[in-house]
């Protein structure tokens, strides 16, 4: 039997179930014998797992999973950088205006959240210093919003419960200064949107 890629199959034997375990969940891998892959090298397998990580297994075995694999969700991806380079450039700017001394309320350039626990910043400042410490409005999570600094590497480290990162929102685009932001802020709670 030949495939679309004139390429021999060989049908999987149910010998080949493997279950991993990794963190606290379990993906399986499996073949069975109405499914068929190629027998030559281009390794592919079956990924069918109830969680959203199928992609992950077939990344860990260093093989390509098949086209025709049913709910196979992908490959996971690099994380977006949490600033790009013109945002990177204005935050560094509102810095050596803040680090000079000048009263400025600037709005804020990037918004970051943690898709699965709820805490924001809104960041409109770069230490020039180190280029690493941000300031602007803090949102926990916790009702209690407030201006304040954070290191951009630490937040590059930071997980929710769900092992999801910290995200920067393609979306956001201010339309108020950060004093505006912070008294709304401390009036609802949380941040607006």
């Amino acid at each position: 039997m030949k495939n679309q890629d004139d390429i021999p199959l060989r049908p999987i034997g149910l010998q080949s179930i493997v279950f991993i375990w990794r963190c606290y969940q379990c993906l399986c891998l499996y073949g069975n014998l109405h499914r068929r892959i190629p027998a030559k090298p281009r390794k592919r397998i079956g990924a069918c797992a109830p969680r959203r990580k199928s992609g992950f297994a077939a990344l860990r075995f260093g093989v390509q999973p098949h086209s025709c694999i049913i709910g196979f969700v992908g490959l996971p991806t690099m994380p977006l950088p949490l600033a790009t380079a013109p945002e990177r450039a204005q935050l560094l700017a509102n810095g050596e205006a803040r680090a000079a001394g000048r009263a400025i309320d600037p709005v804020p350039v990037v918004r970051l959240f943690t898709p699965d626990a709820h805490v924001t910043w809104l960041l409109a400042a770069l230490d020039p210093a180190d280029g690493d410490t941000a300031w602007g409005l803090i949102d926990l999570g916790i009702g209690m919003p407030a201006q304040g600094t954070v290191k951009l590497s630490d937040l590059a480290g930071i997980v929710g419960p769900h092992q999801q990162p910290v995200m920067r929102d393609l979306y956001f685009r201010p339309t108020r200064t950060l004093s505006e932001y912070t008294r709304l802020a401390e009036r609802d709670g949380a941040i607006p949107d």
